[in-house]
Formats: C-alpha cells, sequence, structure tokens
C-alpha cells in the first residue's frame, strides 16, 4: 500500500512507531493476515476494527512476538525488528493487555504482577509485593485485592490485574484487546483518561475494540480488517458508528428491539421451571458471596442480570447450573427440590450454560473441535454406548452444530483454541442450546462479538424463549438487556436487587441499582 499520512494532531515530519509491512500469518486451512500494512505514530490512539475472525488479535500477537509471521516486516522506531518471543517486544517497549488471560491462575495478584517483571525485587516478602502492588493499584486507578489468588477472581478481577501489569511496565506502545468488555462506564471513563494522558507523553496506543461509540470517542484513526486483510485507515473524526459497522462487516447491521415476540411464539409459562429460595453462597474463604437470593424463572421468558463484574455474577451462575454448592437455601427444578450441585443432574434436566469464560469453562483448548462439542454430552447417547465413546457419532454432532453456528472449520481434528474467540464462542452457544430443552444460562455471551455476532447471539437467546425455553442472559451491556429482556434483575454485593419489567426499565434505573440504591422499588413492575 501507498505510504499513510500522519494522524491529525502529529507533528509533521515525525516517523511512526511501528510500521507493518506485508504481514502474512497463516495457520493449517486458515488465512489469519495478508498483505497487511500499518503505521502507528507516537501520540496516536489507533482503533483496530474488524468481525470475529477477521485477524485482529493474530496481527497483535505477531507484533508482540507471540506469533512470528510467515511474510512481511515489522519496523520499530525505523528500524526493523524479529521478536521471537514476547520478552523481546517487552523490553522493546511494546505492551499488551490480551482478551484472553495471560495469569498464573495460582498466584497471587501481587506475584502476578511482579511475575517477569525487571523492576520487581530479585527477592521480596508477599508483603513488600503486595505493598508495591497496591501503590500501583492506587495510582492507576484500578482496585484489586493483593493478596486474592487469581483464581478466585471474577473475570473483571482479572482483567484489572491484566491492563495494571502492562502498565505497570511503561510500555510505550500499549495494545489493548477488548479493554472495556468488563469495564463499567465509570470505569472506563477512568481508563480513557488515564490512554489519553499515555498519549499526551508521546506514546502509542492500539485499540481492538467491537463498541463503536468508544471507538470514536477515544482513537484518533481506524484500521479496519475483512478477512485477514486490511481494507483501509480512517481518521476518526471523518467516520460515524454506521459507516464503520458497514465497512466492518461488508453490509449494514440494524438493530431492532428483541422483546416482540413473533406469532406462534410460546407465551411465557404460569409456573416457574426453577426457583432459588433464599439461597447463600460462601466462598473458601468464608465470604459470603451471594446473599439470600430468591428468584424465579419461567419458560418463555428472559430474565437480564446486570451489575458490574465481581458482585455476585459468578457464583449465581454456579449455583444455576450445579457448579457451587449454597450455603443455605434451597433450589427447584419443576418444584421438586434439588439435594446436591452436580453438574450433570443438571445437563440432564435440560440446563445449558454459557459461561463467562469459554477457555477456562467452556473448552478444552488444546483438544480437537470435535471432542469439545461432544464432551457435554458424553457419556450418554449417541456419544456414548455403554460406556465407550462413538467418534463416528462425536464427528457427526461436530460437524451439525458448526453448521448450525455457521462457523466454517477446515479441519474438526485441529485444537479448538486455533479458532478466532468469536467462532469459538458460537460454537460454545450452539452446543449449550442443544442441551437447553428447559434452561439457558448465557453470561456474558456476548463479550468481545462484533456488531454482527452480537446481534447473532442475541438472536440465539431470542428465539430459544420464542421455543419456551428459560432464558437467564448476563451482561454488563445494558444496551442489549433492554433490547432482548422481559425482565431485569441488577447483582450487587451479592444481593439480587429488586426485579423490574424491562418496559419500565431505563439505563438511569439500572445504574443505580448497580451502585447499591434500590431505586426499582418505587418503579412500575418492581418485583423482589
Amino acid at each position: 500500500m501507498n505510504k499513510q499520512s500522519a494522524p491529525p494532531g502529529v507533528t509533521p515530519g515525525t516517523p511512526p512507531v511501528l510500521q507493518l509491512r506485508g504481514i502474512g500469518k497463516f495457520f493449517p486451512g486458515v488465512i489469519a493476515n495478508k498483505d497487511v500494512d500499518l503505521d502507528v505514530w507516537p501520540g496516536e490512539i489507533h482503533a483496530l476494527l474488524g468481525e470475529n475472525g477477521a485477524g485482529k488479535s493474530t496481527l497483535m500477537n505477531v507484533v508482540t512476538g507471540i506469533y512470528q509471521p510467515e511474510e512481511g516486516e515489522i519496523i520499530l522506531d525505523g528500524y526493523g525488528q524479529t521478536f521471537t518471543a514476547p520478552q523481546e517486544a517487552i523490553r522493546a517497549g511494546i505492551g499488551m493487555v490480551h482478551q484472553h488471560f495471560k495469569l498464573v491462575q495460582a498466584f497471587t495478584v501481587a506475584e502476578n504482577i511482579h511475575l517477569g517483571w525487571d523492576e520487581a525485587p530479585r527477592i521480596a516478602s508477599p508483603a513488600v509485593m503486595e505493598a508495591r502492588t497496591r501503590e500501583i493499584s492506587e495510582r492507576f486507578g484500578f482496585p484489586v485485592r493483593p493478596d486474592a489468588r487469581v483464581c478466585d477472581l471474577s473475570a473483571g478481577e482479572q482483567q484489572r490485574v491484566e491492563i495494571l501489569r502492562v502498565l505497570a511496565r511503561r510500555a510505550r506502545l500499549l495494545i489493548m484487546d477488548e479493554p472495556t468488555a468488563v469495564l463499567t462506564p465509570e470505569e472506563t471513563g477512568e481508563l480513557f483518561r488515564a490512554l489519553k494522558a499515555f498519549r499526551a507523553q508521546g506514546n502509542a496506543v492500539i485499540i481492538i475494540s467491537h463498541k463503536l461509540d468508544e471507538v470514536m470517542e477515544i482513537s484518533d484513526r481506524v484500521s479496519i480488517l475483512r478477512g485477514g486483510r486490511k481494507v483501509g485507515t480512517f481518521n476518526t473524526a471523518d467516520c460515524n458508528p454506521s459507516m464503520l459497522a458497514a465497512t466492518m462487516v461488508g453490509r449494514d447491521i440494524v438493530r431492532r428491539n428483541m422483546r416482540a415476540r413473533p406469532a406462534g411464539a410460546a407465551p411465557i409459562a404460569p409456573d416457574p421451571v426453577m426457583q432459588l429460595r433464599h439461597v447463600s453462597v460462601r466462598d473458601d474463604r468464608g465470604v459470603e458471596t451471594l446473599r439470600d437470593v430468591s428468584l424465579d424463572l419461567y419458560g418463555g421468558e428472559i430474565l437480564g442480570i446486570a451489575g458490574v463484574a465481581g458482585n455476585g455474577q459468578r457464583e449465581l451462575t454456579h449455583v444455576l447450573t450445579g457448579l457451587m454448592a449454597r450455603t443455605s437455601g434451597e433450589i427447584l427444578l419443576d418444584g421438586s427440590l434439588v439435594e446436591r450441585a452436580d453438574p450433570a443432574l443438571f445437563v440432564r434436566a435440560g440446563v445449558g450454560h454459557i459461561p463467562e469464560d469459554r477457555l477456562r469453562s467452556a473448552l478444552a483448548p488444546s483438544l480437537s473441535v470435535t471432542t469439545n462439542m461432544a464432551l457435554r454430552e458424553y457419556p450418554y447417547p449417541p456419544i456414548g454406548t455403554h460406556g465407550l465413546y462413538d467418534a463416528q457419532a462425536a464427528g457427526v454432532l461436530a460437524r451439525d452444530i458448526a453448521e448450525l453456528a455457521q462457523v466454517s472449520i477446515p479441519d474438526f481434528a485441529m485444537p479448538v483454541r486455533n479458532l478466532s474467540g468469536g467462532n469459538q464462542q458460537r460454537l460454545v452457544a450452539r452446543r449449550e442450546i442443544r442441551i437447553a430443552s428447559r434452561v439457558l444460562v448465557a453470561a456474558y455471551p456476548a463479550r468481545g462479538l462484533d456488531i454482527g455476532a452480537i446481534a447473532t447471539m442475541l438472536g440465539y437467546l431470542t428465539a430459544l424463549r420464542d421455543q419456551g425455553v428459560a432464558v437467564v442472559f448476563i451482561s454488563e451491556d445494558l444496551e442489549d438487556l433492554l433490547n432482548v429482556s422481559d425482565r431485569i434483575g441488577v447483582m450487587f454485593h451479592g444481593r439480587l436487587m429488586s426485579v423490574i419489567d424491562a418496559e419500565a426499565a431505563d439505563m438511569a434505573t439500572i445504574g443505580l441499582l448497580m451502585g447499591g440504591r434500590d431505586a426499582a422499588a418505587t418503579q412500575p413492575g418492581a418485583t423482589q
């Protein structure tokens, strides 16, 4: 491509901090990137857009040394670079916050912050590391618990740790892959202020995001990938969200109110299919993470759950799917008491589960696509026969799921980790929908998806609702919640606040609930 122009506000004659020339990266049967050129200047926030599978994360993994390109050149500060490992990119001043967390689950927050950090003391007690972590946390405005183990944190809390790890290392080119996916609007504002301050110091930011309004707010320029190739770079001031969406997916995207039910859709059932009665949960430290939650789920209804990450959503999801034992209270399925926490029991009862972290909780990344599609239905027929795994039946099942998910898979024997995050999510969703004859618990199912894939995912939920299934839809995106939910509740400090009819809800009311104020109690349609 021709030489790209510097963004507005950059001093003429300033050379780019990063130049990519003709980058190509390939996997078996997949062209992830081809002929990609990209210039990023100091003092610029550059957004990278594209559908899931367009090659955005792969391209940034090339820049950070996780992958090595088969074609093309990386130029940093005017000099060609070959990064054979991420540590080399970090030493060159490139840091990345990944969409999928790169943390050691068994380590504490403080240990993760200091791991591999050249400025970390050679010998440091836990108290010293925790104090340093606390100082970093306060400096950048991202509250964390330094002594907490990462495996005990919610997805939102883990992402804060990822952001702090990179900011602490003084990167001058900061790459962020869906950084606001688990942040509240207030936290997003704080992050954007930090990024603008980082830019004002002459540093550069590349931000991968599917939130077009955020791209318009934060970026100076936008580059769009489609099918692994760059289709254009634009000054953000010359763009609008509709234009970006159409360029990104190659077609116009029209969002509609999805609460309306088509003719022939199942009505909301008169009796609940699942009930929680005064359910509480304590974690391994004895902290009450779910507090006296009572809830009714009805077939043919979508119950939306809002709230800042880390306020009990994960525990609620696990209780509803048999992954976590309750400390007190009752769970009833079709009016019958569930005696114990047992995921297999819930699967047999027709409860599907799209978890918030697909790589940790829904997939075995190193195993094949076929195995991952079949593992939730084994050892039951047709996948299991007399305890034996039927590979042929598993292959048929995997192909059926991929066809329903509209995911093209060149080799079903390849590890599922080779697929893009969006395609992984679509496969998990279709797999769980097969199971969900009674209830689907969907935790952040649209997180990290592009605008077209979000519409598809929400369509999955409403189609299931119209078949008479009870759907629990947990999300941070209030627009999506209001778009599809029949009722909306909010989690705050482990409590389920008032549940509101979606027709009577608005973002202001939900925002008050997210802050712990029971504003909904005075709203029409409020229940407990």
